[in-house]
């Protein structure tokens, strides 16, 4: 396994698109030896973002607080939350200029990148968008174990359950957006991930297998326990921040979720739920805070984040919360307009 630095390849000027030049080396030897690889990419789509080349303006769902994708395949740009769609913009709405950038790299544009740089590669995409159904699933499979393809690109989807004896190189082209996630386990979850691509290269028996994993900051903690294997060291660490800040495993979470179609008033309301809640838990209580996606489907989202020891009963705390929620709904009913509900031990 190696670390490859994108920054100093920016530095160099030595970028191609999203690859190094030590990763399109690599792959072009495996495919010049007969060999096949794999490419990790957790974008889905050509370019998860269109921007105005004059004003900046980016195109956004207007029914959920994210910025639309561009496909190819279909020349259109389309929402990954709420499935809404819409064509390519004839002009920016803001300064009237027709001239985009597509901003980004998923898996439909690294696989139109391949074709150009490594002239031996026969790509082929595995991502939600290509595999609608059972059988084109399996098409895919069964391409690449046959041979007719050699380079699989995909997201999530090539990170388990899948033994081909051909593969000697695996990619994983950004380590930076897995570990760069607002969440408490984005550290361990991205030490699974890159494990569990990186084991699908050197299946044969005798046979070593080369992952290489592009990266922004190859000094980084954790990336150098995922180069070494190193679990425990990684363990450790996680355990000790999450002992620290009092999460999981040495506490239980309940995430509280409120909707609704007004933000205002939704912001009203969250922070009087929760300055009630923390008479009854004090600082076991975070929020009310916007999640990353802050509305989906045209209601606004706040979450409520509630710390409890592992001794605690979760159904006495839900039971408690319930009685809160309907006292509150009886004395405003505003609080009947918004859905609640109860995420306990989220994963």
């Amino acid at each position: 396994m190696s670390l490859i630095s994108m920054r100093e390849a920016r530095k160099n000027q030595a970028m191609n698109g999203p690859f190094t030049p030590a990763l399109i080396k690599s792959v072009n030897h495996t495919l010049l030896e007969g060999h096949q690889a794999i490419l990790f990419q957790n974008r889905r789509g050509f370019s998860p973002t269109v921007e105005c080349t004059t004003c900046g303006w980016t195109p956004k769902c207007p029914r959920c607080d994210v910025s639309l994708t561009f496909h190819k395949r279909t020349s259109r740009l389309s929402c990954h939350y709420c499935g809404y769609s819409q064509s390519w913009p004839s002009a920016c709405p803001q300064c009237q200029h027709s001239s985009f950038a597509q901003q980004g790299y998923g898996t439909e544009r690294i696989e139109e990148t391949i074709s150009r740089l490594m002239p031996l590669a026969k790509p082929v995409r595995m991502d939600t968008d290509t595999t609608g159904s059972k059988s084109s699933y399996e098409k895919i499979i069964r391409d690449f174990d046959s041979k007719k393809s050699n380079v699989l690109i995909g997201t999530q989807m090539v990170s388990k359950g899948l033994d081909f004896g051909g593969v000697d190189t695996v990619g994983i082209m950004n380590a930076d957006s897995l570990m760069n996630f607002p969440d408490f386990r984005s550290h361990e979850r991205a030490f699974q991930l890159i494990e569990q691509v990186a084991g699908r290269a050197g299946r044969r028996a005798g046979q070593e297998g080369e992952v290489l994993i592009q990266c922004n900051e190859p000094r980084h903690p954790l990336l150098q326990q995922v180069i070494a294997h190193d679990y425990e060291a990684m363990a450790e660490m996680q355990l000790a921040d999450r002992k620290k800040y009092f999460y999981p495993p040495f506490s239980r979470l309940i995430m509280i979720y409120m909707k609704g179609r007004y933000e205002d008033r939704l912001d009203a309301l969250a922070a009087r739920y929760a300055t009630v809640l923390r008479k009854a838990f004090g600082d076991r209580i975070l929020g009310p805070e916007a999640p990353g996606i802050a509305r989906i489907k045209n209601l606004y989202i706040r979450q409520i984040m509630l710390k409890i020891e592992r001794e605690a009963s979760t159904q006495m705390v839900r039971q408690y919360l319930n009685t809160i929620q309907n006292t509150m709904m009886q004395d405003d009913h505003e609080f009947s307009k918004i859905v609640f509900y109860y995420d306990v031990d989220p994963m």
